[in-house]
């Protein structure tokens, strides 16, 4: 079966499957694309284009239900979105890229298996103050390797009972959304109008999976897998996939 056959599935069955909890699935395009021996200067191109399709209809399915606390929300991306346009910026070679996104699966992979509640009760931590300062690498590491930093973002909500598990949904989509375009944008500069058109004429297919997967994704909620069950299926495919690329750098 052809490459791109295969990553048009698996793209449209990440985007399906993230859209439905709020992400964008940046970090399990990545794999798959590290994976596929792409240039790896497309790589965070694609994943963020994709990101951004992805996170703007769930950004305006929880916005039409009422469910974002937009104030928070705001305050976190605003802080976050100058540094993912940087680190879409800095220029990064081969080794370094690998060795940041090996270490970014990594870390991603294990996020995912910190346990979510359904619903986050109780007070705010103390410590749910220090996640604007928290925001600004997050968004730094998601413009330099091509994620949308929500995966790391929506742990340190649930750990600082920050709100309720749909609106900490609902702020990732925001955070996602708004890091990937800054993160494009700078990526967009680095590597000039050529080297994108190129990317997103190949990723085509890609582009159309994630559009129709994250509108399925964002209109319902995924009922034939336990959420804990793609949860840690997305894990191990990710941290694998990281560790694999921290082997070869």
């Amino acid at each position: 079966m052809p490459l791109i056959v295969l990553l048009t599935f698996g793209f449209f069955v990440a985007a399906l499957l993230y859209a439905s909890v709020g992400f964008g699935g940046g970090s399990t395009y990545l794999a798959l694309l590290a994976l596929s021996g792409l240039d790896y200067r497309v790589l965070p191109m694609v994943a963020l284009a994709c990101n951004i399709v992805v996170v703007a209809g769930g950004t305006v399915r929880f916005a039409r239900a009422k469910m974002t606390p937009w104030k928070g929300a705001l305050v976190l991306t605003v802080v976050a979105a100058p540094a993912a346009f940087l680190g879409g910026l800095v220029p990064i070679d081969r080794d370094a890229f690998l060795l940041m996104l090996g270490v970014s699966l990594v870390l991603t992979g294990v996020t995912l298996l910190i346990p979510v509640r359904e619903e986050t009760v109780g007070e705010r931590s103390s410590l749910a103050k220090f996640l604007p300062v928290a925001a600004a690498p997050l968004g730094f590491v998601a413009g330099l390797v091509g994620i949308g930093g929500g995966i790391f973002l929506a742990p340190l909500l649930h750990l600082t009972r920050w709100d309720n598990a749909r609106a900490i949904a609902a702020t990732a989509s925001v955070f996602i959304l708004i890091n990937s375009m800054f993160g494009l944008a700078g990526q967009l500069l680095k590597h000039g109008p050529t080297m994108f058109g190129g990317a997103m004429a190949e990723a085509l297919p890609l582009l159309i999976a994630v559009v129709i997967g994250g509108q399925i994704g964002s209109l319902m909620a995924v009922k034939f897998l336990p959420q804990r069950w793609i949860r840690w299926v997305t894990a191990i495919l990710v941290a694998v996939v990281g560790a694999r690329l921290l082997f070869e750098v």
